[in-house]
């Protein structure tokens, strides 16, 4: 095929190690997408939104926020919430602090509906993920992905918030 020894190529260990990297890259998200989809209509891309919208101040975003935590462009997220807006789960609205923005806010059903799909998630996440590793995998897991995020983007990624000290009791 090619001169193996060019050193512009991925080959041997490194070669595998991104080949099993890539596969998972591609195959997780339809395989996150299925049990939604086959359960509620709904993409993980839309969970996702819905989740961001439930944490934040207000249940509401601006569409530019929104779109860089889903790392989408302000096109595919708005094809999104549209589809959701649709079935009552967000509503859009221009910001009163800057007129130029849209924010969107998280119904009440939109709500609900989190409420219902996120154990469905939960599941295809531990299935498909957290499951076949042990937890020191879990742990390398982590580590890596925060690796590869700072390799991408000097910013921090989406992190989950940190229990308070009486959600230990």
């Amino acid at each position: 095929m090619s001169d193996s020894s060019d050193p512009n190529r991925l080959t041997g260990d490194d070669l595998a190690t991104w080949a099993a990297l890539a596969t998972v890259l591609e195959w997780l998200p339809p395989a996150l997408d299925a049990p939604l989809i086959r359960s509620f209509d709904l993409t993980h891309f839309e969970y996702g939104i819905l989740f961001a919208l439930a944490d934040a101040p207000d249940r509401a975003l601006r569409m530019t926020v929104l779109a860089d935590y889903a790392n989408s462009s302000l096109s595919r997220l708005s094809r999104a919430v549209s589809r959701i807006e649709g079935r009552g789960w967000v509503q859009r609205t221009r910001d009163p602090v800057d007129g130029r923005s849209t924010l969107t806010t998280l119904t009440d059903a939109g709500l609900k509906m989190l409420d219902t799909a996120t154990p469905v998630q939960a599941l295809s996440v531990k299935e498909l993920v957290l499951d076949p590793l042990t937890s020191a995998q879990r742990g390398q897991l982590g580590e890596i992905s925060r690796r590869i995020q700072r390799a991408i983007r000097k910013q921090e990624g989406w992190q989950p918030p940190q229990p308070s000290a009486s959600d230990n009791d």
